[in-house]
């Protein structure tokens, strides 16, 4: 999975016809800045109004999902999403010129192909994953559909859909990873079975219907004259019925081609979380309402979290940015008073580092002899070193500088720390360095529990030679 925001390198237009309303539907991606997410925009309205794909905005699922905002409407988006999921494309802006994208071949292979072809841009800002951390259940009873979402390392999807047809059967498809969409799920077309096909027609319902662009699955006997009707309905051609129970105006791509394109579906539904997904899928007969509902329980996790403080994550066998021997060319402490141990994480604005509390601690020996507890005021200190390496690292050479406090505020001891803790420091600016002064807030954690917090301002100056 791509570490970084993407966009498109520039813009590019295509054309096709909407499967519902018929119309001739012009359809242009541009390029994005990061964070902008995905947009569709009616240029063809007063104002160009725009309509993020979000799953609050969803006002329809029939026959495909619809997105609507303040009187705009765009319907039938999730092959176009399901096309920047494969292409792990964050940021576009898409005009439409009608309410309704082009349904191309009933997949998203066109679109895949069109914005391959124009190319990709690393935007250089760290993607925003939504990672599940403990699994999410859903179950639409009504449809008789489940989900569940489960932690992985990747994004992974398991469809499996049943409609108890003769000719289907049931069906599983498996996406193992994203990377792999676009050439192994991108050209899965839309199905439908005849008599669904016969209630849309005679209620007018696919003006842009040709037969080139879904499976029709025949669960019936069809009478000659029925298979007539459509042939002067579709152009008058010839058209029959396989032996394996499906019409004859197109041949399968895959054995499994309509689980495919349900898993398709759910990819470009689940686009409309707003992220992407670092997680399993496990869908049972999933559909565009039940694939939503799914989308707004995420985005709910996904809010309840971002009211909630993102801890940061330490595992011990990822190799740090900085050990014990370079922290040493940063910082002027030296043993027993240099109390940091890693730095796991450092960007401009924020520094992560970690110390790891033994019985071995000379300050142990006088706090206290029988109840081991570190000193409040050394977890600041080392709050404070490992904001101090993140002040050097903005410095041309770090060894021809110092700091010192000037101040501290609010300073808050949660909890002990006790020898066999792992402190983990996080230390952020609180606003840009001005004149060797820098202020930032710091927070230190055991596991999940914050131990202490406080407020600190330090001043860096050349050393004297």
């Amino acid at each position: 999975m791509n570490k970084n925001q993407s966009t498109i390198k520039e813009s590019v237009t295509l054309a096709g016809i909407g499967l519902h309303t018929g119309c001739e539907v012009v359809m242009t991606f541009h390029p994005a800045a990061p964070d902008f997410g995905i947009r569709f925009r009616r240029s063809d309205l007063p104002g160009m109004p725009e309509i993020e794909a979000l799953a609050e905005y969803v006002s329809g699922v029939a026959r495909g999902t619809t997105l609507q905002k303040n009187g705009a409407r765009v319907s039938t988006v999730e092959h176009v999403l399901a096309a920047l999921a494969g292409l792990q494309i964050d940021n576009v802006l898409i005009d439409l010129n009608n309410e309704e994208t082009p349904i191309m071949d009933g997949s998203s292979r066109v679109f895949v192909e069109v914005l391959r072809n124009v190319g990709i841009q690393d935007q250089m800002v760290p993607r925003k994953y939504f990672e599940i951390k403990e699994a999410l259940h859903y179950e639409d009873r009504a449809k008789d559909a489940s989900y569940s979402l489960l932690p992985a390392e990747g994004f992974e999807v398991e469809v499996t859909i049943d409609y108890n047809s003769r000719v289907l059967g049931r069906q599983k498809a498996q996406l193992p990873e994203i990377g792999v969409f676009n050439d192994d799920f991108a050209s899965s077309r839309t199905f439908c079975f005849l008599h669904e096909l016969e209630m849309l027609l005679d209620h007018d319902l696919i003006r842009g219907g040709d037969l080139s662009n879904a499976i029709v699955v025949v669960d019936k006997a069809v009478e000659d004259h029925e298979l007539k009707r459509l042939s002067v309905l579709f152009n008058n051609r010839e058209v029959e019925v396989k032996e394996e129970g499906i019409l004859n105006n197109i041949e399968l791509r895959f054995e499994n081609e309509p689980a495919r394109h349900k898993l398709l579906d759910v990819v470009g539904d689940l686009m409309l979380v707003g992220r992407p997904i670092k997680g399993k899928v496990i869908a049972e007969k999933p559909g565009h309402a039940s694939n939503v509902e799914f989308a707004k329980l995420i985005r709910k996790e996904m809010k309840k979290r971002s009211k909630s403080p993102v801890l940061p994550h330490y595992d011990p066998t990822v190799p740090p940015v900085y050990d014990i021997n370079k922290i040493k060319e940063f910082l002027p402490h030296k043993y027993p008073f240099l109390l940091v141990d890693k730095i796991i994480s450092l960007t401009d604005t924020r520094v992560v580092g970690i110390k790891n509390v033994t019985y071995n601690e000379q300050f142990f020996l006088g706090h206290f002899p029988n109840e081991p507890v570190m000193p409040g005021v050394l977890i600041i200190e080392a709050m404070a070193q490992t904001g101090g390496i993140l002040v050097m690292n903005t410095l041309p050479d770090p060894k021809e500088y110092i700091t010192y406090f000037l101040k501290i505020d609010n300073a808050r001891f949660k909890s002990k720390v006790v020898p066999g803790d792992t402190l983990i420091f996080e230390m952020e600016l609180t606003s840009p360095i001005r004149r060797g002064i820098c202020e930032m807030h710091g927070n230190a954690y055991v596991g999940n529990k914050l131990a202490a917090s406080a407020n600190l301002m330090a001043q860096v100056v050349k050393k004297e030679i």
